[in-house]
């Protein structure tokens, strides 16, 4: 008979051991580790994992052993980290009280956490998100072992801060963090860290982290859709970019995606533009820096910009997805997904300025604040995205000169989550993951080519709560994390 007393040392041994286990399986790469939203930079969600084969992930189970206590609201996906000092993967989770925690990836104890100041609860001009802190998904880069996000803190003068973390034991790296309101101006725009809200994630381009912002829920005052630019290994050097028209909020949880040169994000309605366009409704191609040309190269944005505009219909209902479909001229698209309820394809690489698209498709009522995900199996290229709060959907692009957009699959499901998506080797076995978010709170699993169900949701102690709408989970280890508020989950195939 084991003693009660004795049960966490034998836990905390049975944890050690199953960790050296996992160095021994594989080696420590950007495969295993989740170092940003959707897993890659073109915002796919994507994971490779051969213990996802749909037989097995037919009897996925949450790890009741996973404690995954925290404290506050969260809107922003969880990352995961292998290596430093002992060894221990992390799960990093960010939440809206301005905590980070690092939990340990077997069993959800606090590794270490962080407070970094007191969130905004009132005196913001509008808003629907109290207490106010850490909303967009935040970004780890592995070399320095760095963790980057934004958060909003209370005071005197409310303020955007972006900061910099030790991953390993969440010290404030040096020369961090940075005051926003500050430091960041662009064409004698001044950044204003009242009016301006950041929800979307955070990218980090060749040793410079983006951050994206919008303006606050109900569109008050006179915000723009910004991003800053921070060298992370000069993080007094602030570059920045906003949009000319006020508004065009980037709002779309996938934030800022990228080719691996340059940044590509998508832009809410402007007011007040005389007819004239000013960045809003936009697909935009950002430089490093981040450096707008101007160029219609570099933007694009469909003729009824204005019409959009006029009616609140946001063209960056989701944020941007970058999508290669061999065959398909051209190959190499950004994918946008509107309040308008289309989905529209442009090429990346001259994305056009104020014209058609290269294809468009009617898919839904009305898409909002997600991130979509894609996909290739030996049926095609596929893109999949919450359709509104009842259902799920999957579309083809086809490898065709031009490419179109015709329907795959849809399933009907509860609730508000981002789709994610597996495969056993890249292509085989896709499975795509779905939390009915505010709805149903269970884990679905549909497969890839049919939207046949994997993973029906479990048992009750399957049934999550407090999950919070367009949060999406990750992948690693044949594990799935994801994060409500107060509870990080973890589900595990047999």
């Amino acid at each position: 008979m084991i003693h009660c007393g004795r049960m966490k040392p034998l836990i905390r041994i049975f944890s050690l051991v199953i960790a050296s286990m996992w160095s021994a399986i594989g080696p420590i790469d950007a495969q295993v580790n989740v170092t940003q939203e959707h897993n890659h930079l073109s915002r796919d969600g994507l994971y490779v994992d051969s213990a996802f084969t749909r037989s097995a992930a037919a009897s996925v189970r949450r790890d009741l052993n996973f404690n995954g206590t925290i404290s506050g609201n969260v809107y922003a996906q969880p990352l995961y980290v292998e290596g430093g000092p002992g060894g221990r993967a992390k799960v990093i989770v960010a939440t809206e009280s301005n905590n980070i925690y690092a939990l340990d990836a077997l069993d959800g104890s606090v590794i270490w956490q962080r407070n970094v100041g007191a969130p905004v609860t009132s005196g913001l001009p509008c808003g629907n998100i109290s207490p106010l802190g850490i909303t967009g998904t935040p970004v780890v880069h592995l070399a320095s072992r760095s963790l980057f996000f934004d958060a909003m803190i209370t005071g005197p003068i409310k303020r955007h801060f972006i900061f910099s973390l030790n991953v390993d034991t969440g010290a404030t790296n040096p020369g961090w963090p940075v005051d926003v309101n500050a430091t960041a101006s662009y064409n004698g725009s001044t950044f204003t860290s009242l009016i301006q809200n950041q929800r979307a994630a955070l990218g980090l381009v060749n040793g410079v982290v983006y951050v994206p912002y919008s303006g606050h829920f109900g569109d008050c005052g006179t915000y723009h859709g910004w991003v800053v630019g921070v060298p992370i290994n000069n993080p007094s050097h602030v570059t920045a970019w906003a949009t000319r028209a006020i508004g065009g909020g980037i709002w779309g949880h996938g934030g800022i995606a990228s080719d691996g040169t340059n940044m590509f994000v998508i832009t809410g309605n402007t007011f007040n533009t005389g007819g004239h366009w000013g960045g809003g409704e936009a697909i935009i191609r950002l430089h490093a820096g981040p450096i707008f040309s101007g160029n219609p190269i570099d933007y694009w944005a469909p003729t009824n910009w204005l019409s959009l505009d006029n009616g609140d219909i946001d063209l960056g209902g989701c944020g941007a997805v970058l999508i290669d479909v061999p065959g398909a001229t051209p190959s190499q698209l950004a994918l946008a997904l509107g309040k308008d309820g289309k989905a529209y394809l442009r090429n990346r690489n001259n994305l056009g300025g104020i014209t058609a698209p290269v294809a468009s498709a009617n898919i839904a009522n009305s898409v909002r604040g997600q991130s979509a995900a894609s996909y290739r199996t030996s049926q095609g290229t596929y893109f999949v995205f919450r359709n509104g709060s009842s259902a799920v959907s999957a579309y083809k692009i086809t490898a065709t000169n031009p490419p179109t957009i015709v329907p795959a699959w849809s399933v009907s499901q509860t609730g508000k989550g981002s789709p994610w998506v597996t495969t056993t080797d890249g292509t085989n076995n896709a499975i795509v993951w779905v939390v009915g978010a505010e709805g149903d709170q269970r884990l679905h699993g549909y497969n890839g080519d049919t939207g046949t169900v994997v993973f029906a949701g479990g048992g009750p102690n399957e049934l999550m709560t407090n999950t919070r709408k367009w949060n999406t989970g990750i992948v690693a280890r044949g594990r799935i994390y994801f994060a409500a508020s107060n509870k990080v989950y973890a589900f595990a195939v047999p």
